[in-house]
């Protein structure tokens, strides 16, 4: 352990979860959420974070047409107990059947649950569109199902789908996260049939279910893909739209049967079918 420690105390004034967001895929460790945005601890310097958090609430006003104010802090500590003071900032969740708890807690005696330790894992289960989507698996997920996650994350969907049961392939083009959802994976017992770098254009199988929570641009440019992917009578799960977004990703898939819609906050989770011509 390092004598020093470093850390970000970082405000933001509106748009919390999209900064969250922007942390959780660019982060390889995790963060703490507060009502004024988020503090983040490293044994190395912080500098290249802040840099990042900048040009992004840059590019997002431009994209907004509003401002947003960010104030970054970067402090140097002591190495003591912050760990153990991040640990206690983790709380576990339950949602629907599932109970998603971070390594050091107990499990729930009557739930199905999902082991995470959030050092290794972008997802928690807090984040409304993870919630939601766990919302849609307890549903539409059964046993011996086939089912691909698509920008898989931390695999926290792709191990709720398994622990109902399915067979579940998954995807992320990000090479940390498919290193995160594999270790994931072993610590909960689980296994994926087949996970891989890259997106679902590289898989010729199809599935009763594919899970994307992604963001709503990304699922216009693979929603060819994403449907290829989808079997007669399937279902597909569509995350990560901010509401004012929800009738251009419908747009997309008009040939598919909007079978729900789950809101959570400013976030929309689409479940579509595909219908047997």
């Amino acid at each position: 352990m390092h004598e020093y420690y470093f850390e970000l105390v970082v405000k933001v004034s509106s748009h919390h979860s999209l900064f969250a967001d922007f942390l959780a895929d660019t982060l390889p460790l995790g963060f703490e959420e507060t009502e004024e945005g988020f503090i983040i601890r490293s044994e190395d310097d912080l500098e290249t974070i802040v840099w990042g958090l900048e040009q992004f609430n840059e590019a997002l006003q431009k994209a907004l047409a509003l401002t947003i104010e960010l104030d970054c802090e970067q402090t140097k500590k002591e190495n003591s107990d912050w760990v153990t003071s991040y640990q206690k900032s983790i709380e576990p969740i339950a949602i629907d059947k599932f109970y998603i708890h971070p390594t050091w807690n107990d499990p729930h005696p009557d739930l199905i649950n999902i082991e995470i330790d959030p050092a290794l894992a972008f997802g928690t289960g807090h984040h409304p569109t993870t919630a939601s989507c766990l919302q849609a698996i307890s549903q539409y997920v059964k046993e011996n199902d086939r089912v691909l996650d698509v920008g898989c994350g931390s695999g926290i969907l792709a191990m709720a789908a398994m622990k109902l049961g399915a067979r579940v392939d998954a995807c992320d083009t990000d090479p940390i996260s498919v290193t995160n959802s594999k270790e994931n994976a072993q610590l909960n017992h689980l296994e994926f049939t087949n996970i891989w770098e890259g997106s679902s254009n590289q898989t010729q199988n199809t599935y009763n279910i594919v899970i994307a929570n992604i963001v709503a641009d990304v699922l216009t440019f693979i929603a060819k893909d994403l449907k290829a992917a989808l079997e007669n009578n399937g279902i597909l799960v569509l995350s990560g739209i901010l509401n004012k977004y929800e009738a251009k990703v419908l747009s997309y898939y008009k040939n598919l049967t909007l079978l729900e819609r789950i809101p959570q906050e400013e976030w929309i989770t689409l479940i579509l079918k595909k219908e047997e011509k």
